[in-house]
């Protein structure tokens, strides 16, 4: 069995513009934001941060769930598919409901600890008492993600995420800057916006499936019901997952947290970069998560002597996208910025950071698609090891430049540059040199 690249990109695509209009949430809060004021900016920036960490927990157990839907959708075995989805969303709403009342409870102190500026602290408690609001409805949807992904029906992935967009990019600039009859709420609306585009977003996703999915043929035509043994096997996979991502996303706080000690002013051009960065790694995000999913289900399809090659088909493509995405973003620096800014001394103290995480984007290019095929293999506890082993070595270094030396911010995203460096690394060894071929799940 083999996939061609039209294959890979029928998959990616639809994730790709998935990824970009989900992501539409971050942007349009931080180009927003970044025309209230450098103090709101930056509350949306640790406040987001300290909101995806708790997140990425949820989106670890769905990717964990993602790769067993894959590999019971290449294997055939297709009434097995909707119990591991059902397992999945009952699991992450019980986790959302007590991770919002220790969250509510425990807010204000994890941020005091977290965040030097008064200013910042105040601005990122009223964020975030809003915006943890958003568990109930994320932590679901990412279950729907792992379903259609994992079956390979990645178009409804792009309708449900237009969805989300229009609805955050209307609320924001009717909550935020008081629009259209309702009240100027800053940094509030602005959380308030997110938590009803995601709850759009169930909605959507929950109304499509009942009508255009066939549920018997997926085992989704009866009410869910705990399945301890299921759950437990689900787990299994997942929880590496789940603790990988949270140690990266966390890692990403920690570097937030070196440059919120730089300044206000700091602070507002890393959230300013990061957001960029993200925007422009969608591609690779895409593309990585088909290859996690086609080495899946390839593998379960019996093609394993396939899957080296069709990583390094996906890298290459990759690859190209995003340094066609480095040169428009180098020449035109600050045509992207703009987007976020117009004050001409952050546009240009931001623009040697611009710099720095085009050469990252170039390493990640191929670094990421390596890695997640290691996930799609099954083999999620050597992805956590690999993750965790580069990370150890990220937060040194980013201890070292931002905390002790207090390097300038440009300086502190090379960081970015060492970590894909070290993951690509750890991965192409992984791959070539362990046994991971009769991995079950």
């Amino acid at each position: 069995m083999q996939y061609s690249n039209k294959d890979i990109w029928d998959v990616s695509y639809p994730i790709l513009l998935a990824l970009l209009a989900q992501n539409v949430i971050n942007v349009t809060d931080t180009a927003f934001l970044g025309h209230v004021g450098e103090v709101e900016l930056g509350a949306s920036a640790m406040g987001g941060l300290l909101y995806i960490c708790i997140f990425t927990v949820a989106f670890g157990f769905s990717t964990g769930s993602q790769i067993m839907i894959a590999r019971r959708n290449g294997e055939g075995r297709y009434r097995d598919v909707g119990p591991v989805m059902m397992q999945g969303c009952l699991f992450l709403l019980a986790m959302a409901a007590v991770i919002f009342g220790l969250f509510r409870w425990s807010m204000p102190t994890i941020v005091r600890v977290l965040i030097s500026s008064d200013n910042i602290y105040d601005a990122t408690c009223e964020f975030l008492h809003w915006r943890m609001f958003g568990f109930f409805f994320s932590f679901v949807n990412v279950m729907f993600r792992a379903l259609y992904v994992g079956i390979t029906r990645t178009k409804v992935l792009t309708m449900n995420a237009i969805v989300m967009a229009v609805v955050n990019v209307f609320l924001d600039y009717a909550l935020i800057f008081g629009h259209f009859g309702f009240p100027e709420m800053g940094v509030k609306g602005a959380a308030i916006a997110s938590v009803l585009a995601e709850a759009a977003s169930f909605v959507f996703v929950v109304v499509y499936t009942w009508l255009y999915v066939d549920l018997k043929k997926y085992g989704l035509n009866h009410w869910p019901q705990w399945d301890m043994v299921l759950l437990g096997r689900i787990l299994s996979i997942s929880c590496f997952t789940m603790v990988q991502y949270f140690i990266s996303m966390a890692t990403w706080f920690v570097f937030f947290m070196a440059v919120e000690r730089l300044g206000e002013r700091e602070l507002a051009i890393a959230n300013i970069v990061r957001s960029i960065y993200i925007v422009l790694l969608i591609p690779v995000q895409a593309l990585s998560t088909a290859a996690n999913t086609l080495v899946s289900n390839l593998i379960g399809a019996g093609g394993i002597g396939s899957v080296m090659m069709l990583m390094k088909k996906i890298a290459k493509v990759s690859f190209v996208i995003v340094l066609l995405c480095v040169i428009l973003m180098v020449i035109f620096p600050r045509l992207f910025l703009s987007v976020y800014t117009n004050e001409p001394a952050l546009l240009s103290e931001s623009i040697p950071s611009i710099y720095v995480i085009g050469v990252a984007m170039l390493v990640a290019a191929v670094a990421n698609i390596y890695f997640n095929g290691i996930s799609g293999t099954g083999n999620t506890q050597a992805a956590l090891w690999l993750e965790t082993s580069t990370l150890i070595v990220y937060g040194i270094y980013i201890f070292c430049v931002g905390w002790w030396i207090q390097a300038p911010v440009s300086i502190c995203f090379t960081t970015e540059i060492l970590y894909y460096t070290l993951l690509f690394i750890a991965s192409l060894i992984y791959l070539k040199k362990a046994k991971w071929q009769n991995k079950k799940i």
